[in-house]
């Protein structure tokens, strides 16, 4: 950027006179001619693009696998290993191999072959690994939500075996026990995040819920502890209750983009503040919120619930238009993008503060007494 330009745009002016630079329109034909360079680096690895894939029925299914990858995803998180199931499995196992085992003294284990070794859904899904990286070019995350501090280092160590490139920790803990306060809650994590990182050997993302009470403050301690990345955020779902049968029922909603604030303030705030890469998810459905992410701070920016509505090709359209807005605006690579509109960078800090909540208001009951 010349003196004179930067200079302009200190004076509040739109540099005119200077060269277009990134951030500003070109007029047509004085486009460049170098292609717009998408790619980015997560958790250390390098991605094509920085649209991925986070977990969920698409990234567990090989054909929807292969359509991603065709239509030019970055990376992909493959659905969450849940411990539970695991367990349940396993109990099931022990059930089915045992029974009669007490009917008859010469069967005293019962009727089939000892399966000590068995569990069908850590298999199958150690299996999903291997087949994934057969498929898609970008990195293989594996997912995984664990209950107890042994479950989640055994069964991440199982993952980075089997050859994911990547882990994603699951973090979904509701603190609702009254005795646990947050400190605790804040130091379990930390432990088991170490504990992982330490175990695998592959880098560590950690998919945060927006509620911990100082999360600048925690997404530091995290990244100390080993995480090499930071999902923001994992979306909460809430149960219902069934006025018919009286019970509490599931109750999915797919996200919609006015979700993407949450995440996008986030990133902005600990952009070039945190030792780790930055996901943004919840709220990605167009390419416009991949460019705001983008602006904000984010690394990657990840979507399911766009997915499910618009199918695998979906990639293909963000891919499209992220790159015809860049183009348009001078910018050849995501590095020029990332990062131009975070907390660090834009000239009123406290937008991403308690500012936007005062302005927000007060813009909003002005509409409304006109």
């Amino acid at each position: 950027m010349s003196d004179r330009f930067a200079q302009s745009m200190a004076d509040g002016g739109d540099g005119e006179d200077a060269p277009p630079g990134p951030g500003h329109v070109i007029p047509s034909g004085l486009a460049p001619t170098a292609p717009v360079d998408l790619s980015t680096r997560y958790l250390g690895l390098e991605l094509a693009s920085p649209i991925v894939a986070s977990a969920g029925p698409f990234t567990g299914d090989l054909a929807s696998l292969k359509a991603l990858d065709a239509a030019g995803v970055g990376a992909v998180v493959l659905p969450s290993l849940f411990e539970e199931q695991l367990v349940h499995d396993d109990e099931q196992v022990e059930r089915f191999s045992t029974y009669g085992s007490d009917a008859n003294p010469e069967a005293p284990s019962g009727y089939v072959p000892n399966l000590d070794h068995y569990n069908e859904g850590a298999v199958r899904y150690l299996k999903l690994i291997r087949d994934a990286q057969q498929i898609v070019r970008g990195p293989v995350i594996a997912s995984i939500n664990g209950v107890t501090s042994g479950g989640w280092v055994r069964y991440a160590k199982l993952l980075a075996e089997a050859g994911a490139d990547a882990i994603e920790l699951n973090v979904y803990r509701v603190a609702a026990d009254a005795e646990v306060g947050g400190r605790q809650v804040e130091q379990e994590t930390l432990r088991l995040v170490e504990s992982v990182a330490q175990a695998t050997g592959v880098p560590i993302a950690v998919k945060l819920s927006p509620h911990w009470s100082a999360l600048a403050s925690f997404a530091t301690q995290l990244a100390d502890a080993g995480a090499a990345g930071l999902v923001l955020f994992n979306r909460f779902y809430q149960p219902d209750i069934n006025l018919e049968t009286l019970s509490v029922a599931p109750h999915l909603v797919l996200s919609n983009s006015d979700e993407l604030r949450l995440p996008l303030r986030w990133c902005a705030i600990l952009h070039g503040r945190v030792d780790a890469s930055l996901a943004a998810t919840t709220g990605v459905h167009t390419h416009l919120d991949v460019i705001k992410l983008l602006l904000a701070g984010a690394d990657v920016t990840m979507s399911t619930s766009a997915l499910l509505r618009h199918g695998p090709d979906h990639v293909a359209t963000l891919t499209d238009g992220v790159t015809e807005w860049m183009d348009a605006r001078g910018y050849s690579s995501v590095d020029e993008l990332r990062g131009a509109v975070s907390q660090r960078t834009v000239r009123d800090p406290a937008a991403f503060e308690r500012a936007n909540y005062l302005e927000t208001l007060t813009k909003y009951a002005s509409t409304f007494l006109r």
